[in-house]
């Protein structure tokens, strides 16, 4: 969420922000909105003013014995007190209507982003190993079904396309992987694990920018009554669509896309002390994603699921420590790739490719000899204080002066799926069997292949 007062400050800063991403100007209409907001804040003000002061002018008038002036200043009274109603109605809709623009608009890009429209305007930052050219090369569906231990078929049957079922020691390295990444996190970068809520209320999506925008791209969970409830108005005529949205709007739940959305809200509504900082908090979760706007995109295998187990990280610090606090999370997330010895690249996202709320990004793509390319594996922002606004995350600093934002980051350490889908690729054998990493050797009880059994 953007904060007003620095658009006014600031407002050609703001629209070249705004500009860098592919967006039209916005200040002016901001500012209109707030001076709109203003002007019936002061409306409002001037009317109570007025009716404090007249109260006191009858009261004289009484004591005067001036019935007349009485009377008169009275009915001036009932007229103001008729029209604060609406004073009041307008300003609660001027700053409901400059709320609705400011959430819908995307962070402003830092100043060393690259400017492009898309992928296209990516930077490579570094490499890390040589790709894989491995003759006949197959993709990691190609491998793991050829194992029997993949089965999209059994999926689609039980919950439709962009699912899977993993069995036996596939089942197992994913495990296998997923325990790897929060044990490295935790006892060498020094996050605190955290085993949190995979539900949660639409405040915890809108403070890390889910909503309003990609409502559509999150799956949503109803209790069974509210539902039956809402059939049953609907049928009988007894409700209006405005109100049945809102009833289920309010009793829904949103299945958390990432992690994010839950350890960056640990914070919401809550002021912090300096010393506290910074947070860092890791979760290895389930994750749901509705790819609503992915129609045709990687529809084969496990590249774009509706559901997979993601490593978050998330760190909150001052804003002062952010930038540094960025490259401490992108090391992190790629020591877990150095560690299973998978190659890849790092790249700084352009200003048109970039998240919502990301200030910037750096994106880990793993290389994927099946498909002779990289793949991403890893996004890691940093959002400025753009998601604490939105969940009123503060700090206060030893000076005692009035609480500041504090910034958040976030990032992937890994997505456990795509990288099985690496580890399947990059450590195959002619024989369709595949090679274990020796890092997960200790948590597959020694095994060093996966093979077709029976």
């Amino acid at each position: 969420m953007h904060d007003i007062r620095s658009i006014r400050e600031n407002p050609a800063g703001f629209d070249q922000g705004l500009k860098s991403r592919g967006m039209e100007p916005l200040s002016a209409r901001l500012i209109a909105l707030d001076d709109r907001r203003k002007n019936a804040i002061s409306a409002l003000q001037a009317a109570q003013e007025r009716r404090n002061a007249l109260s006191k002018e009858i009261g004289q008038a009484k004591a005067q014995k001036d019935e007349a002036r009485a009377q008169e200043l009275m009915a001036e009274v009932a007229r103001l007190k008729e029209n604060v109603p609406q004073l009041e109605h307008e300003e609660r809709e001027a700053g409901r209507e400059l709320e609705e623009v400011l959430a819908a608009i995307p962070n402003t890009p830092k100043g060393d982003v690259p400017v492009g429209p898309d992928e296209t305007g990516n930077v490579e930052r570094h490499r890390f190993g040589n790709p894989k050219n491995l003759p006949a090369a197959k993709q990691h569906f190609e491998i793991g079904e050829g194992l029997g231990l993949m089965d999209f078929e059994t999926a689609a049957k039980l919950s439709g396309s962009r699912f899977v079922v993993l069995k036996g020691q596939l089942a197992r390295l994913e495990r296998a992987l997923g325990q790897f990444m929060i044990d490295l996190h935790t006892s060498e970068h020094g996050y605190l694990e955290v085993n949190p809520p995979l539900l949660v209320r639409d405040e915890a999506m809108f403070g890390t920018a889910q909503l309003p925008k990609f409502e559509d791209d999150q799956f949503w969970a109803f209790p069974g009554s509210t539902l039956q409830d809402a059939l049953t108005a609907m049928l009988n005529g007894e409700a209006t669509r405005e109100t049945l949205q809102k009833a289920l709007s309010d009793a829904r739940y949103g299945l958390i896309p990432t992690a994010e959305v839950t350890l960056t809200n640990l914070v919401r509504e809550a002021i912090l002390s300096e010393e506290e900082l910074p947070l860092r908090f890791t979760a290895l979760t389930p994750s749901f994603r509705a790819e609503a706007g992915s129609a045709g995109r990687d529809t084969r295998g496990m590249i774009r699921q509706h559901q997979f187990v993601k490593c978050e990280l998330v760190s909150i610090t001052t804003p002062e420590t952010s930038a540094d606090e960025h490259e401490r999370m992108l090391n992190s997330a790629e020591n877990v790739l150095k560690k299973l010895d998978l190659p890849f690249r790092t790249m700084t996202l352009c200003t048109g490719d970039m998240g919502f709320a990301s200030a910037k990004t750096y994106d880990i793509e793993v290389w994927l000899p099946g498909q002779g390319m990289y793949r991403e594996i890893s996004s890691c922002s940093v959002c400025t204080d753009f998601q604490a606004r939105r969940m009123n995350a503060r700090y206060r600093t030893g000076d005692g002066k009035a609480p500041r934002f504090v910034h958040t980051l976030n990032g992937s350490g890994l997505a456990v799926g795509r990288t099985l889908v690496a580890v399947l690729e990059n450590y195959q054998n002619e024989d369709g069997s595949v090679t274990v990493p020796a890092a997960l050797q200790p948590y597959l009880g020694g095994l060093t292949r996966i093979e077709k059994q029976g």
